[in-house]
């Protein structure tokens, strides 16, 4: 589309949402274009590339619902059934190929975090928090394997030779188990725990930890080799593809190296207080005094930004780099699909990438009704199967392209009730696809029954009018269905509206003191803030402004000039309209006010007081959103200062005697 295009369809826009006065401020445009914004929506069979392209994508079916709320680890036995650990009742399930499922083993303890395969067909179940492992034989009959002092008992490993390794915690400690079940410790890693391991091409133990996040490489003899320290607080997984390069998957956050800004530099403070005008959402008066030279405040420094999660890559020559990192999603388990291409379960929201190509670029491939997917495991036939938590189930990754899928919108708060305008889209459709897109509106945060049905589908990508009802809140869907050919891709959907015109509101009125002025930062004509007219004494403003050093850092350099009176205000609007302000004053005692200012886009007002009698005024500021609205449709709102005094006669003196007291003479007079 071109700008001049644009412009006119905003225009149209405009007109078509002008259906009445209450709804009449500027029109606004809820646009979805990039991959951040369409992960804030829920996907059924689609992915999202990093493009922000959206289209179908693999299928996601469920196997298996244990009851259990946690899923933490999944195996594939050479029986063709896969095995789950669960918490909290710590027990195993063994779920068939054709999605049937039981309780294989329960054990005394209450979480199941590691399975190994045993021989003829077992299993090795490691259990916390009392730290045992057991040896389930096929049928589901279990025995004490080995019972180490520590209570948790994390990861799981078995060598060429049979000897098993157990990851452990709270001291950190990797044990080598030997066939019979005589076990002793392998090697220290000097961290908490020992939370993941695996072997290398080489059949060295990798050993990954927690509290510090660290990946170690230990030979036959028992002897580490730090291979990586991610500053992370745990290595959760590790996985090692053909080639022998390793992948380990780091969570828990950490200031994000690509995004932290150095800190600011403090600017030493003045040695003198600087004026300060306080303005409150009260009526106030507020005294200036007069102070040094004026200082900047220093820099705020800025906060820096934290990753939830990464993976890391150790190439062969131990080299390491960070190939994904994720403020929201925390990476538990990965699948390893080839050299260019690796499967990644995440949390806190229940999303599956893929790091493919050659710079390994994630796409989101799925997103299920759960909080963490944990485990990842390909099955005989290839496909891969994913545990999750909260709730704990079985669900299968299909292995090819769905024919229709689902993208559900995050939600769009106008801030009030909107008027809504059209919904139009951008992608690429082949023939025989389609798009469809939906909207349903409500005035409750979260969708529910009290929200309007979907409407009819819009297939006009060009533009439809929506036709939901009028409310705070609103959200669309988008159906993809593929045709003969290419499957639809969608790159951003537009939807406009106009929000509530809203009252603007003066919150505060600030008096400053008789005589006070602020001066424009750059030179012009007048210099004074707030102030078109002839001050009563240019001359002596001048030696004044000369002299005075203080300043604020809104306001400007600060003099002082007789006769003038300064009002300092705030205004806010919650459509962000620019505003307008006419002031106007009276004296005390009268009911009529009298017009002193209109028209003035700056929240800052100098009254030459000598035009008027001395006296006690109330002040009045009116605020108008007219700027930003029509003006059948434009609002005002306004605030009272509290009574001030103008008094600009000079005090008079009247000598009523005289005498002496020896060397001195004592006056008396009034003044």
């Amino acid at each position: 589309m071109t700008q001049t295009t644009f412009r006119r369809a905003c225009a149209t826009v405009a007109i078509c949402l002008l259906g009445g006065v209450a709804f009449a401020a500027g029109p606004a445009f809820w646009q979805t274009a990039t991959e951040s914004d369409l992960l804030k929506g829920e996907i059924e069979n689609l992915t999202v590339d990093p493009f922000g392209r959206l289209t179908l994508g693999p299928t996601t079916t469920p196997v298996y619902d244990t009851g259990t709320p946690f899923l933490w680890t999944m195996l594939q036995g050479a029986d063709g059934a896969t095995y789950v650990g669960s918490g909290n009742e710590g027990q195993v399930y063994r779920i068939e190929a054709n999605g049937t499922g039981r309780v294989f083993f329960d054990a005394d303890e209450l979480e199941v975090h590691a399975l190994a395969a045993a021989p003829g067909g077992g299993l090795y179940v490691a259990t916390s928090p009392d730290g045992r492992i057991y040896k389930v034989d096929a049928a589901g009959r279990g025995t004490a394997f080995f019972d180490p002092p520590d209570r948790y008992i994390w990861s799981l490993a078995v060598d060429r030779q049979g000897a098993v390794y157990a990851g452990t915690g709270d001291k950190g400690q990797v044990y080598r188990i030997t066939p019979d079940g005589r076990g002793a410790a392998f090697y220290q890693t000097k961290a908490s725990h020992a939370m993941s391991l695996a072997f290398d091409r080489e059949g060295r133990l990798l050993v990954g930890t927690d509290s510090p996040a660290r990946v170690f490489q230990v030979d036959a003899s028992g002897r580490g080799f730090l291979l990586l320290d991610s500053g992370y607080n745990e290595i959760h997984t590790l996985r090692v593809d053909g080639s022998g390069t390793i992948y380990a998957a780091a969570i828990g956050g950490r200031p994000s190296l690509a995004t932290t800004p150095p800190p600011a530099a403090a600017e030493p403070a003045s040695a003198t207080p600087q004026p300060v005008v306080t303005v409150t959402t009260e009526v106030t008066f507020v005294g200036v005094a007069d102070t040094g030279t004026a200082a900047s405040t220093p820099a705020q420094p800025a906060r820096p930004s934290t990753t939830t999660g990464a993976i890391y890559r150790i190439g062969a020559d131990g080299a390491s780099d960070v190939i994904w990192e994720s403020r929201e999603d925390s990476p538990y388990d990965m699948v390893v699909e080839g050299p260019a291409s690796l499967l990644v379960a995440t949390g806190n929201k229940g999303k599956i990438y893929r790091l493919s190509g050659e710079r390994l670029q994630p796409t989101l491939v799925a997103r299920t009704s759960v909080q963490q997917v944990t485990a990842l495991v390909r099955d005989r036939s290839g496909q891969v199967l994913f545990a999750t938590s909260n709730p704990g189930r079985v669900l299968r990754l299909g292995a090819t392209t769905a024919t229709t899928g689902t993208y559900t919108s995050d939600i769009r708060d106008a801030g009030t009730v909107a008027a809504w305008g059209t919904i139009r889209w951008q992608g690429l459709v082949a023939a025989g696809a389609k798009v469809e897109v939906a909207t349903r509106s409500g005035n409750s945060r979260t969708p529910d029954d009290t929200w309007s049905d979907w409407s009819a589908p819009y297939t006009d990508a060009a533009g439809s009018p929506i036709r939901s009802p009028r409310a705070r809140y609103l959200q669309w869907r988008a159906v993809l269905t593929a045709g003969r050919g290419e499957a639809p891709v969608v790159t951003s959907v537009t939807a406009a509206y106009l929000p509530r015109n809203i009252r603007p509101k003066v919150t505060s009125i600030t008096i400053n003191p008789p005589g006070t002025i602020y001066q424009r930062p750059f030179p012009t004509d007048p210099d004074i803030q707030g102030f078109d007219g002839d001050a009563p004494d240019r001359r002596f403003a001048a030696q004044t402004a000369g002299t005075t050093a203080g300043a604020t850092p809104s306001l400007g350099r600060r003099a002082y000039q007789k006769g003038l009176l300064t009002f300092v205000w705030r205004a806010e609007d919650d459509n962000r309209d620019d505003l307008a302000y006419d002031v106007e004053y009276r004296r005390e005692g009268d009911t009529a006010w009298k017009n002193l200012k209109k028209g003035l886009t700056e929240a800052i007002l100098v009254w030459d007081t000598t035009s008027v009698p001395n006296g006690r005024y109330i002040l009045r500021v009116v605020a108008s959103d007219g700027p930003s609205n029509a003006p059948p449709a434009a609002l005002t709102g306004s605030l009272e200062s509290a009574t001030f005094d103008i008094d600009n006669t000079a005090p008079a003196i009247v000598v009523t005697g005289a005498r002496r007291d020896g060397a001195r003479t004592i006056l008396a007079f009034d003044v």
